[in-house]
């Protein structure tokens, strides 16, 4: 019987992307050498890479092949470097793009502490031993792609900065969809979030989300500012579930969310399209370029988020499990790159530590 084949788009990108991404490669070939899938990759420029080679963060080309995947693979983008370029070709802008063009509405972002890593959260222990969370964010509309937006002169002499929180009916159901039955696969209990007394898109978003609970009878629904949400996850974490919310402030709550479990390096993320589109996975650490090049960089994120792609993108789900438990061991021995050591870890460096996972990967049955 034939190997089922699987094409994957890899986008290694700034900073730190070319390291983790290779923890991936070297992942891949180690999965391809047993003969039980072959996983193609094939490696595009994306952000500053892009711009610096092609003049542009991304190309139609790549946008092409992104299509024809079968998943795609981030590293990261961005950079001090290329800070003074214009809006519109900063590595960033390149993300966005691609977010847009391939529908990549639903971003899933884990929120989960390892055992062996409660220490280094910045929270007691006590709040956090066992914490997962789940955080759904919206990612094509929002604050960040409403119209009109831009800097404009006023007659007066005075500049003024324009951008415009903007969400249809549409848009909001198809993100509440994939938060409740993401809820309904784990404790079933979904809390959306939105600012609905001050913000008439927070009204709206509050009588979608509350509609379409009616879908979803199995699983429990409640709402919250973003402002107390905020608070609520330094206070009590444990309490939510899944968290349903818009691009904005997904994008400020997952990041806090995130230093729950101490150390951004260790958490991965995936951005789901539809209709038959391709999803996108990554770290959610960025491309950190102080750190970039000295072999120091934490693969752990960019490996698990290759994990959430066997699951939900390549249908290998045994991967999925193999991996997050080969990271687990290797944890749970006090071996840590130096954004998780504690005073007695044994501290590796990218490859060393990528080398002790896939090691951990060989001894399981």
């Amino acid at each position: 019987m034939a190997i089922p084949i699987k094409n994957i788009i890899m986008l290694a990108g700034d900073g730190i992307g070319p390291e983790v991404m290779q923890s991936v490669i070297t992942l891949i070939d180690h999965i391809n050498k047993l003969g039980d899938v072959q996983i193609n990759v094939v490696h595009h420029l994306i952000g500053g890479a892009s711009y610096d080679v092609r003049g542009t963060p991304l190309t139609d080309e790549v946008i092409t092949a992104c299509k024809n995947s079968d998943a795609i693979l981030l590293g990261a983008v961005g950079g001090t470097k290329w800070a003074q370029v214009d809006y519109d070709k900063r590595p960033e802008a390149g993300l966005l793009t691609l977010r847009k063009e391939l529908n990549l509405f639903a971003n899933l972002r884990p929120a989960m502490v390892f055992d062996s890593l409660i220490s280094a959260s910045s929270l007691k222990p006590e709040y956090i031993k066992g914490l997962d969370i789940m955080i759904v964010r919206e990612l094509t509309g929002g604050v960040y792609f409403g119209e009109p937006r831009g800097i404009f002169n006023e007659p007066n002499g005075e500049r003024r900065g324009i951008n415009t929180q903007v969400y249809t009916t549409s848009e909001i159901i198809r993100v509440g969809r994939v938060a409740f039955e993401t809820a309904r696969l784990r404790r079933k209990k979904l809390c959306s979030v939105e600012k609905s007394n001050v913000m008439e898109s927070g009204i709206l978003w509050r009588e979608e989300i509350t509609k379409l609970a009616g879908e979803y009878p199995d699983v429990e629904l409640s709402h919250m500012y973003a402002d107390n949400c905020a608070m609520q996850l330094l206070r009590t974490p444990s309490q939510f579930d899944v968290i349903v919310t818009d691009n904005l402030f997904g994008d400020i709550l997952s990041d806090e969310a995130s230093m729950l479990t101490g150390s951004l390096g260790m958490l991965p993320s995936a951005s789901l399209s539809h209709k038959g589109m391709p999803s996108l996975y990554e770290p959610i650490h960025g491309s950190a370029p102080d750190i970039a090049g000295q072999n120091i960089a934490n693969p752990m994120a960019a490996l698990l988020s290759f994990a959430m792609a066997c699951d939900m993108a390549l249908e290998l789900p045994a991967w999925r499990v193999r991996i997050f438990d080969a990271v687990d061991a290797v944890l749970k021995k006090n071996i840590r790159t130096k954004d998780i050591a504690l005073p007695d870890s044994r501290v590796l460096g990218t490859i060393e530590i990528t080398n002790e996972i896939l090691n951990e990967m060989d001894k399981q049955k």
